[in-house]
């Protein structure tokens, strides 16, 4: 187990790497607007234009949720700091075995699936938070219509 104190400078230089500009856009596209409800949705918009943010957001939080399977980070306290890995997760979960099957890849995401899923209640706070930011994505689409 890492000390406290190593795993609070993980967790602030992984905070750091979230603050890239570039990251930022693509886990802010990933919360706001990559809301698939089927996998055939969910494959088109990740092999289409936004792949390259994609891949980027899912490869960040894998190799971030890393550091805790190999022992580098406390996994509570990494979970306390980065709690968005769930709204990020909840996005993924749905089509993962679909994903990791089609793609020939069955450890993509696993990380990042075992932090997550790691957590006390972790299928309610992913309910939780996938019901949010539907609700929210919704919520966008009629604001964005024009009145009547």
């Amino acid at each position: 187990m890492p000390a406290p104190f190593e795993s609070a400078q993980l967790n602030l230089k992984l905070y750091e790497l979230r603050r890239e500009p570039v990251l930022r856009e693509a886990r802010s596209w990933f919360l706001l607007e990559f809301n698939p409800e089927t996998f055939d949705e969910f494959a088109a918009a990740a092999s289409g234009e936004r792949n390259a943010s994609f891949r980027m957001v899912l490869g960040y939080w894998d190799m971030a949720a890393s550091m805790v399977t190999s022992g580098a980070i406390d996994g509570d306290a990494f979970r306390a700091a980065h709690t968005e890995i769930f709204g990020t997760f909840s996005k993924v979960q749905p089509f993962l075995a679909d994903l990791r099957a089609k793609s020939g890849e069955p450890n993509f995401c696993r990380h990042f699936e075992a932090v997550v899923m790691a957590a006390p209640d972790a299928e309610a706070i992913l309910k939780r938070r996938r019901e949010a930011l539907s609700s929210a994505a919704k919520a966008r689409r009629v604001a964005a219509q024009p009145s009547k």
